[in-house]
């Protein structure tokens, strides 16, 4: 096996640190909104739908643009979070908070499926016996719900991997600070004897991905069976 040069190293761990960042703080909303989406019923439920799944839909560069707007160093939230030290354009949190959008509708898409699968009589049968509604989601529709949950984290991350437009027009392609996979290799073909290791990455990024949907196989069929055991 070529082992990977320094600068590749960078390039995948770089990818792997947005990635995982973007997937980690997008569950908590993620799985409240997809829980919101299944069980509520209120005014306004099928807009809240439309803006979630809305990055599906929109050219990422125009969710790249409207981030950079927002969170640039003269945007509304920009500006009011650098004091705070807390800078997201042009720097690889901005990179993971493109990515996290991008990756956003996906999760809530697969988990809201999952609760919907739910058999709304078991959530009251645990009511029936003293459960609070935080205790009974944390111990009945949640653990339910977990085949879902996986597929939706993996696919976050799948997406957060692979994402291009929306990264490269909010943070730019920035060696070492924001340049992930999609961005090297997309750098590397426009650069002149570049082809070579532009196609390396792309079979690492095709490796990484398909790990991470055999896992997201093996997670939501591991979970399938233990609910199975469990009824």
């Amino acid at each position: 096996m070529i082992p990977f040069s320094l600068e590749e190293q960078q390039i995948i761990g770089l990818s792997l640190k947005v990635a995982a960042t973007a997937t980690l703080f997008s569950l908590p909303p993620g799985v409240a909104l997809a829980y919101l989406l299944s069980r509520g019923d209120f005014p306004g439920k099928g807009l809240l739908s439309g803006l979630t799944h809305l990055p599906l839909i929109l050219p990422p560069v125009v969710t790249g643009y409207g981030l950079l707007l927002l969170f640039g160093r003269s945007g509304p939230l920009g500006a009011w979070l650098e004091p705070l030290g807390i800078v997201f354009a042009f720097d690889w949190t901005g990179a993971a908070l493109a990515a996290a959008i991008m990756g956003f509708p996906l999760l809530v898409r697969a988990v809201q499926l999952s609760f919907d699968l739910v058999d709304p009589r078991i959530e009251r049968a645990a009511e029936t016996l003293g459960a609070r509604p935080f205790i009974r989601f944390l111990t009945v529709t949640l653990p339910l719900a977990l085949p879902g949950l996986a597929a939706g984290t993996v696919l976050a991350f799948a997406k957060a991997l692979s994402e291009f437009g929306a990264t490269i027009t909010f943070v730019a392609n920035i060696p070492g600070e924001t340049r992930t996979l999609p961005l090297a290799i997309y750098s590397l073909i426009q650069a002149p004897g570049g082809e070579a290791a532009a196609l390396r990455l792309v079979l690492i990024s095709i490796s990484v991905s398909i790990t991470a949907l055999l896992i997201s196989e093996w997670g939501a069929r591991v979970a399938a069976r233990r609910i199975g055991a469990t009824r």
